[in-house]
């Protein structure tokens, strides 16, 4: 069975979540900030992409981050080209811990439009998905934000999140389509029911071999997205935190059956640079475990 076959099978058979690491330029401050390293530690952008890397090998490391319970992990672009001990960081996903590796590929949002924000062109992403692929990469995602309840929007975030879908499976890639939907949306429900059927409706129109993944709002209708959970081109529909808590997302996820984390700010709550390896350790080891067993629901 070869590499991508093996990682194939993890991700639709075995348990655990997807932890995404993939905080890029506008998010990173925000997220170093949180873990107690301020703007002064770096003066320039490879600098503040250094800390960052330092952050999330400190957390690749850890006796608690393994394929045990950890299907997978997603990468910025930055992270995938750095290494970990000595290894190119999806190869020492992989090897090492036994997580398969994916490719944040978007770069940001366009402007507010028709309620939701589309992606922003990507320039070279063809070049990029075959470096991907090169180095060991399984899947990518790429993520759209929906922020009111508007039919038209919504239905061009669907039909550009799918489009570019197609164009990562022809790489031999499996994309993970994320259509977020903003938390303090208006009509949030009314949202949701838009996307989920417009979803099928495209996952209806997808040839045998193109499977995605889904990486989803966490609904306020529980389980409402089961069917593409059911649907044969979808290999797994995961939630992401999008600004609850840990404690909130886990409790939701746990209602919508069938679904797993794929948590970045609620993953990593409460770590924060000062800590002892310890104490490191036992913060990553609780997150873990409470978004695992969210995930088993």
């Amino acid at each position: 069975m070869s590499t991508f076959d093996e990682q194939m099978e993890k991700v639709k058979a075995g348990p655990g979540f997807i932890a995404a690491l993939d905080q890029s330029g506008g998010s990173t401050p925000k997220a170093l900030k949180s873990y107690g390293i301020d703007e002064s530690a770096w003066s320039t952008e490879e600098e503040m992409f250094d800390r960052v890397h330092e952050m999330r090998t400190r957390i690749i490391t850890s006796p608690s981050f393994g394929g045990d319970r950890i299907l997978g992990a997603i990468l910025f672009e930055g992270t995938m080209d750095r290494e970990i001990d000595r290894m190119p960081t999806a190869e020492y996903l992989w090897t090492v811990k036994g997580v398969v590796p994916f490719l944040k590929v978007d770069k940001g949002l366009a402007d507010l439009a028709d309620g939701v924000q589309l992606m922003k062109p990507i320039p070279g992403l063809d070049a990029l998905l075959e470096r991907a692929r090169s180095k060991g990469v399984f899947g990518t995602k790429e993520r759209s934000l929906i922020k009111q309840a508007n039919p038209d929007g919504i239905s061009a975030i669907v039909k550009q999140q799918f489009e570019l879908g197609q164009q990562i499976s022809a790489h031999g890639l499996v994309p993970i389509l994320e259509p977020e939907i903003d938390i303090n949306c208006p009509e949030k429900e009314k949202a949701e029911t838009l996307l989920e059927a417009r979803i099928r409706e495209s996952l209806d129109l997808l040839g045998p071999e193109e499977l995605v993944m889904l990486k989803l709002t966490l609904p306020e209708n529980d389980n409402l997205y089961r069917a593409c959970i059911d649907h044969p081109n979808v290999l797994k529909v995961v939630a992401l935190s999008g600004g609850y808590s840990r404690e909130e997302a886990n409790a939701r996820l746990a209602r919508n059956h069938g679904t797993v984390a794929s948590f970045s700010r609620a993953l990593v709550e409460g770590l924060s640079a000062k800590q002892s390896e310890q104490e490191f350790d036992q913060v990553l080891n609780r997150s873990i475990e409470s978004t695992w067993q969210a995930s088993m629901s």
